[in-house]
């Protein structure tokens, strides 16, 4: 299954889709998580250290590779087509929970010149995962709706939009399932997040009823996370309310999708 996670910044989809990967992975499914977020934190999530994330050279960062897999030797012109399974055991780090993760990072930064070829190797590295390997498939997409416009998440099985209660989280969510449904992308459902009683649960059903998707899951606050991040610990492998509830979001995933 392929799986892009996204919503307005800040809603926590990066615990989310770390949580998602690391219990997929402790299933003995192959899993594979891909930071496609212009601030990658993924890898914090997933159980490296700080200087372990700060090694990983994001694959739009990586001009050689770029060069590699896309010039023709012509002005403007790229290779269509290309073989992107050296890419995975050469750019992808496996983290602490036995997940494999990849980070896109951000074009802008290969160099002055057209970014074309970055945004072409990163889009055809997404669409060969998500198509033809059989295996999961986290993507952290970046917030907001950048992504759906650039179409780095236009093959993807399901779309999970994560928000809260929040009136601009839920105006962010209700634009980005509006463009993941026009897309055509099989599955979108919310995600509701940091729900705290069943006002905002209600609050946000309704919500998701109007846009005419389903809430895949209700993940309640949990201080538990919270204090984890302030600590800096990695909150995925813990037993909390909220981890379970991700748990519980496979189930969803499993049955649904």
């Amino acid at each position: 299954m392929k799986i892009a996670i996204t919503g307005k910044g800040g809603v926590g989809k990066t615990f989310i889709a770390g949580t998602l990967a690391c219990r997929y992975a402790a299933s003995g499914l192959t899993t594979i998580a891909i930071d496609a977020d212009s601030s990658p934190n993924l890898g914090l999530t997933l159980g490296l250290s700080e200087a372990e994330v700060d090694r990983i050279v994001p694959v739009a960062e990586n001009s050689g590779l770029i060069e590699e897999k896309t010039q023709t030797g012509y002005q403007g012109v790229f290779h269509l087509t290309f073989t992107v399974d050296d890419i995975i055991r050469s750019q992808a780090v496996l983290t602490p929970c036995g997940v494999k993760i990849l980070v896109m990072g951000t074009v802008h930064v290969v160099g002055s010149g057209c970014a074309c070829p970055a945004h072409h190797l990163i889009r055809t590295l997404i669409n060969h995962l998500v198509t033809e390997r059989n295996e999961i498939v986290i993507l952290d997409m970046e917030a907001g709706i950048e992504h759906l416009g650039r179409g780095t998440a236009e093959q993807v099985d399901v779309m999970l939009v994560v928000t809260d209660a929040h009136q601009a989280s839920l105006v962010t969510a209700g634009r980005i399932v509006r463009m993941a449904l026009n897309a055509g992308i099989p599955h979108v459902a919310l995600v509701a997040n940091r729900i705290l009683g069943s006002g905002q649960e209600e609050q946000i059903r309704v919500f998701a009823k109007g846009l005419g998707v389903p809430v895949a899951a209700v993940i309640p606050y949990d201080p538990l996370v919270m204090e984890a991040g302030v600590q800096g610990i990695s909150p995925v492998g813990g037993d909390t309310t909220g981890t379970r509830a991700i748990a519980g979001l496979i189930t969803w995933l499993s049955g649904d999708a």
